[in-house]
């Protein structure tokens, strides 16, 4: 498929092909190819992709995957009625993990000082409206089972365990809202770009690229918990210190504001992970799915007192100075 995409739609020969993540990829002359297929993208948010990839590849960031023009000038293809758009990287390097954080700043603050506004991939301010919105078809599931025999273990655990996890969630956007109400954002709380689900993956790998169909425009809070979120779960006895060093690398950029502090707050207690491992049970078709979610689940609500300690003392295990920040704690855990 990305021979014959390249060489008719983009006059590139392919050297060698590759994969970068669940991609096909190719070299040609030393630089990266990379063949994203994009559905039925509207070409409003193909446009604003591809500027404000532009934009941060020209301020510095050459990491950034730029999308490639096709012979007929467009910057997508079609080919046996799918949409493709081809991503080039001229620097074919692996991801040195070392001061992440430090990374992650600048590539915020670079983010930043996108010269437009945002429309499209925007997700400032719709945290509360998405919350609610999933919680409440969630809450409505469990409603219409409440009357109904529970026909397996895993219907027996979402029954017992959701009215706890409905009111953690509860908690986490009357933190947001509160946030909101109380607290006035600074510099370092304007919309930049971020990650749907920023972790210690997203640029490891064989290639060091920064793909722009990832990216989303949010506050910085929420790459900063998504990541916190996934190094917590990888192990929870041992995240202490990389937590504590990955918000100091950060800082060393910008520092993070109360309100920022707040956000990432408010985000790491909303209780993503249930709420995730609940939705893909009850969609999924494969029995072998089913068994791995259930077995996520019980871990899961095993680990609940594990978490809550967690949440408990994330500000102190960041050094986030409460008292002088007037941070609001939450005082059930």
């Amino acid at each position: 498929m990305i021979k014959k995409i390249l060489s008719t739609k983009y006059g590139i020969d392919v050297e060698e092909e590759t994969r970068v993540g669940h991609y096909e990829a190719c070299i040609s002359k030393g630089k990266l190819y990379t063949i994203v297929p994009v559905g039925n993208i509207e070409e409003e948010e193909l446009t604003e992709r591809d500027q404000i990839a532009a934009h941060i590849y020209q301020i510095g960031d050459k990491h950034v995957s730029m999308l490639l023009e096709s012979k007929e000038g467009s910057k997508h293809t079609e080919m046996n009625e799918q949409l493709y758009c081809v991503l080039m990287n001229e620097r074919l390097r692996p991801f040195q993990s070392r001061k992440l954080g430090r990374k992650l700043g600048k590539f915020h603050f670079r983010g930043r000082t996108v010269p437009f506004g945002v429309q499209k991939i925007s997700r400032m301010g719709q945290w509360k409206s998405m919350w609610e919105q999933r919680l409440g078809q969630l809450e409505g599931f469990w409603n219409s089972m409440l009357y109904k025999q529970p026909e397996s273990e895993f219907d027996q655990l979402f029954l017992e365990s959701f009215p706890y996890y409905m009111g953690i969630a509860e908690n986490a956007i009357q933190y947001l809202v509160d946030t909101e109400l109380d607290d006035d954002p600074t510099a370092v709380d304007s919309g930049t770009i971020c990650y749907n689900r920023f972790t210690k993956d997203t640029w490891a790998g064989e290639y060091y690229i920064k793909n722009p169909f990832d990216w989303v425009f949010d506050h910085c809070g929420r790459d900063l918990a998504e990541w916190t979120r996934d190094r917590y779960f990888r192990n929870i006895k041992t995240y202490h210190r990389e937590v504590k060093t990955f918000y100091e690398e950060y800082q060393s950029v910008m520092p993070l504001s109360s309100f920022a502090w707040r956000l990432i707050y408010a985000r790491l207690l909303f209780p993503i992970h249930y709420v995730e491992c609940i939705e893909n049970y009850y969609s999924a078709i494969q029995e072998a799915d089913r068994l791995f979610l259930e077995e996520r689940l019980k871990k899961m609500l095993s680990q609940s007192r594990d978490l809550e300690i967690f949440l408990k003392e994330f500000y102190d295990n960041t050094e986030v100075p409460v008292k002088t920040l007037k941070i609001p704690i939450v005082s059930w855990l």
